[in-house]
């Protein structure tokens, strides 16, 4: 097991729900990551950012730790759940506050239907 491999697997053991992402939550640098940022941080949800800018080693090991090719990548209570396509689907289907709900991840479900409101 990798360096690497070993933090990712910390990372979202103790964590809730992590967002690898370019950039930050504060300051993501691309848009598909800013997109999944924004959904989590609008719906109130506390989750921890991982930068795979910063680091080379975790932006690769990333995308072998998931046999998931593209960043950003969404974790809850360690299970994997995608990228952004995904993220974006199951957030107008409701199916992330689902998820959320069974998880035990606290959100904000008036912020979520706001969502799918302003794009039905």
């Amino acid at each position: 097991m990798t360096d690497a491999t070993t933090q990712i697997k910390e990372t979202v053991t103790a964590n809730d729900v992590v967002l690898f992402m370019k950039g930050t939550k504060e300051m993501p640098q691309c848009g598909f990551s800013s997109r999944v940022a924004g959904v989590l941080n609008y719906m109130g949800v506390d989750f921890k950012d991982v930068n795979v800018l910063a680091d080379a080693d975790i932006r690769q090991g990333i995308k072998d730790f998931s046999d998931w090719p593209t960043i950003p990548q969404l974790y809850v209570k360690g299970e994997f759940i995608g990228g952004c396509d995904i993220v974006t689907e199951m957030t107008l289907s409701g199916e992330l506050d689902q998820l959320f709900e069974a998880k035990g991840v606290t959100f904000d479900k008036d912020a979520a239907e706001k969502i799918r409101e302003a794009n039905a």
